[in-house]
């Protein structure tokens, strides 16, 4: 799969795109997290599954997808995983997109 059918498929599924909204205000839309901060750590996957209302696999397979695609980064901390969006990739797709 190439870069962009990659990114097309990411941003081709409603719970994808409800992440990406999500992660862009993540004090907005998560309470707050015992470990690792909102904005500067990402938000960690069991509270994305919990928002979901999906179980943590499903979440991650999401959230692979999403990882692949490159718009979204992860960082460990323990034995959590957090994600945030990758806004220098999101900027790159909106010139992509308004090119095609």
């Amino acid at each position: 799969m190439t870069g962009s059918e990659s990114v097309f498929k990411a941003l081709g599924h409603e719970k994808r795109l409800r992440i990406l909204e999500w992660l862009k205000d993540p004090k907005a839309h998560f309470p707050p997290q015992k470990d690792g901060d909102l904005e500067e750590d990402g938000v960690c996957v069991l509270l994305i599954a919990d928002k979901l209302e999906v179980s943590q696999p499903t979440a991650t397979q999401h959230l692979r997808v999403l990882l692949d695609a490159g718009v979204v980064r992860a960082k460990r901390i323990g034995k959590w995983t957090f994600i945030s969006r990758d806004e220098e990739r999101l900027v790159e797709l909106r010139k992509l997109v308004a090119e095609l």
